[in-house]
């Protein structure tokens, strides 16, 4: 028998009868004892002498005091505490059950309705101890016990006690107040106003470790919860939340934010997502949005494009208030003409509310109904109906647009007022034609590209200052030139078409971006980063700035940097694209544990793109490419085959398609698609010298010929 148990024992005699020790820790034995009063089994937790004699005993117990008042199904009451020959303890009922610490070292993780009910029933216990002004500052497995298959708190407020009545010296002494791996980063810190978020945090770690078998890595998100982008995790960490539903993902993200402030505010919002299966809000009213294309009226099938259009310009226009997060066009237009209900919808963009509408026109009269609606209880925060004549077009997207910003309760500045709906031309046959382009823009073929920049010319025929359709001829052009390339009159174009729209717009974001993107394909790598760099002053969130900005820096060997604005873009829009050269620029860094995670999550995008775009070749071959990065090379030259098969004309298919040869070490294969890439027009020169895929090829001579024959 130790000393310590003995002293204890002796000093206990007439009310306890003390038994064996269960386990210790830093600051406390516990004992297994029996309280001869009452005839009940107890558990005894005695804090380690120089502990004790650290806090001194008359402000530990006063706090102690506080915490025996709690009373909740979910929390291990306290039934006595003291002191004693100059020890501090306290006594608990004792539960004949192992600690979450023990079930996890047993099973090494629990099934995910397991560990939401674990999850839940701590949340329940939190929040009501929030509410008598009580918080834990130790959450973790060991202070979790299970009684049969609940879930019970311990040493609620221990913590606190600890701190009030130990104050500095406890720093002095080098005992931390909470466990490192489960702390908030406000607490780790030393921060004096400590607050329930705290303890959210904690529960967060709780959770993860839980589902996965580990702790999590530092979470940090730019753009707070809300976004749900992890960085600065382990590589590891970085892919394992995707095979579980993203309402799990979106849980821990907000849990485990590093500013408390996008925490997820209090425990019953913890809770409340976990019991609905539902994405969790931060704040009181919706952060997120995601604008459907109005659904066409009209009696001519034809005026659909005025829908999406509609759709896309209120998008566009929503994306420059900074405090409010909008789903990618590519993603809410994904689930155009699906038939799903609008909460499943805004579930699986995993926003906050959803804008859908409609649009009826009648010569030159339009009526135009929208609605906003809250993904979390489907009720309608907003509706409303305009019957306008056409010309009112850009008054009614003004209106919409403010509209939700108000009823979304976001507060926005004097600039980002100004700038939600800009009207583009003054003429709205020329704005007609404009929208036509953008539909067919968006679909992203040879065919459709020709389409729009003839849509797009003839906004100009009609209105010769429209900026925007120079912007987006220049754009049509120098897409062309760049997948279906050997045309040097589309380069001619895009230089001359981009020059026009700067010089009648110099302040407009979308005609930087376009300038640089045609000098890109002209390999003035210097100027286009210099047009990118001022498209992103101008418009911080333009995504086409910071990915081709991006391409610039990949081409130049900038990898570092390239890797940091493919992630901006891919934070700016949840598209497979720049989270794909995310991980072949972290390739080419040799990060290799890295690129895997970040192959793993670009595969996880292409599969959800594909799903509602099944014919895009382009992102079966990156698909492709992320199979044998991550392993599986059956499955990837299977996908290679296939996108082959769906469009064989495009070069940039047969170029990621020799990437994927090369990368299995098939080097004829890869040298043939190479040429038939070139061949059709590929001909980047600085992207095949820093491409990490093809590294397998650089001795072959035959790849020197095709460096050489190549545009520069």
């Amino acid at each position: 028998m130790s000393e310590l148990l003995l002293r204890l024992r002796t000093a206990l005699a007439d009310r306890y009868d003390v038994r064996g020790e269960l386990g210790r820790g830093g600051m406390a034995v516990v004992y297994q004892g029996r309280d001869l009063k009452h005839n009940r089994a107890v558990a005894i937790k005695m804090l380690r002498p120089e502990v004790g004699i650290t806090l001194g005993a008359e402000r530990f117990l006063r706090e102690i005091r506080i915490v025996a008042g709690l009373s909740h199904p979910h929390i291990v009451p306290l039934y006595d505490s003291g002191e004693v020959g100059g020890l501090l303890y306290y006594v608990m009922p004792y539960l004949d059950g192992p600690s979450l610490r023990a079930r996890l070292e047993r099973e090494g993780r629990l099934p995910l309705e397991e560990a939401c009910h674990v999850a839940e029933a701590i949340a329940s216990a939190l929040g009501y101890a929030h509410a008598q002004g009580v918080i834990h500052r130790d959450i973790k497995p060991e202070n979790v016990l299970m009684s049969g298959d609940e879930a019970m708190v311990t040493d609620f407020g221990i913590a606190r006690a600890i701190s009030v009545a130990g104050g500095e010296r406890l720093t002095w002494a080098g005992i931390p107040l909470g466990t490192m791996g489960y702390m908030s980063p406000e607490q780790a810190a030393g921060a004096e106003d400590i607050d329930a978020r705290t303890d959210i945090y904690s529960l967060g770690c709780v959770l993860y470790e839980m589902l996965l078998g580990r702790l999590p890595g530092r979470w940090i998100d730019r753009h707070g919860a809300v976004t749900g982008r992890i960085s600065g995790a382990s590589p590891e960490d970085r892919h394992r939340l995707d095979g579980f539903p993203r309402w799990v993902e979106q849980v821990l993200v907000r849990a485990l934010v590093q500013d408390r402030d996008q925490r997820l505010p209090t425990a019953a919002a913890f809770q409340e997502a976990l019991a609905t299966r539902s994405v969790p809000r931060v704040e009181a009213g919706p952060l997120s949005i995601a604008v459907l294309p109005f659904e066409n009226m009209s009696a001519d099938p034809d005026n659909e494009f005025f829908g999406d259009g509609m759709a896309e310009e209120i998008t566009n226009a929503l994306t420059r208030v900074r405090a409010l997060r909008v789903a990618a066009r590519t993603s809410a237009f994904a689930f155009k003409g699906k038939g799903r209900d609008i909460r499943e919808i805004g579930h699986g963009l995993s926003v906050d509310a959803v804008l859908e509408g409609s649009v009826r026109r009648a010569g030159r009269r339009i009526r135009i109904t929208v609605q906003l609606v809250s993904v979390d209880d489907g009720c309608h925060l907003w509706s409303e109906r305009y019957d306008r004549e056409l010309e009112d077009v850009f008054a009614i997207q003004d209106e919409i647009a403010r509209n939700i910003v108000q009823a979304l309760r976001v507060v926005i500045s004097d600039d980002e007022r100004r700038a939600l709906v800009r009207a583009p031309t003054e003429n709205v046959e020329a704005y007609e034609f404009y929208l036509r382009g953008r539909q067919f823009f968006h679909q992203f073929r040879r065919k459709n590209l020709d389409y729009a920049r003839d849509m797009f010319q003839r906004a100009i025929a009609i209105d010769p200052s429209y900026a925007l359709a120079h912007s987006g001829v220049a754009d049509c052009c120098s897409f062309l030139h760049m997948y279906w390339g050997g045309d040097p009159r589309d380069l001619d174009e895009a230089e001359a078409a981009s020059a026009r729209a700067l010089a009648l717009a110099p302040d407009l974001a979308e005609a930087h971006a376009s300038r640089g993107l045609a000098l890109l394909q002209r390999g003035e790598l210097d100027r286009a980063q210099e047009e990118f760099e001022t498209a992103i002053r101008l418009d911080p969130m333009l995504y086409e700035a910071r990915y081709f900005y991006a391409r610039v820096c990949f081409q130049q060997g900038k990898l570092e940097l390239a890797v940091r604005l493919f992630e901006q873009a891919a934070e700016l829009r949840d598209d497979y694209q720049p989270q794909f050269f995310v991980a072949q620029s972290l390739a080419a860094l040799k990060r290799d544990a890295e690129a895997e995670s970040a192959y793993r999550k670009a595969f996880v995008l292409v599969e959800r793109h594909l799903e509602f775009n099944p014919d895009d070749a382009r992102a079966v071959t990156m698909g492709a490419v992320s199979l044998c990065r991550i392993g599986e090379k059956e499955k990837g030259l299977e996908w290679a085959d296939r996108s082959i098969a769906m469009d064989s004309d495009d070069a940039g298919v047969s170029y990621n398609a020799a990437c994927l040869y090369a990368l299995e070490g098939e080097v004829d294969k890869a040298i043939a698609s190479l040429q038939e890439a070139v061949t059709r027009g590929f001909g980047n020169r600085a992207w095949l010298e820093h491409d990490p895929d093809l590294d397998a090829l650089r001795d072959d001579p035959r790849f020197q010929d095709l460096l050489a024959e190549a545009r520069g």
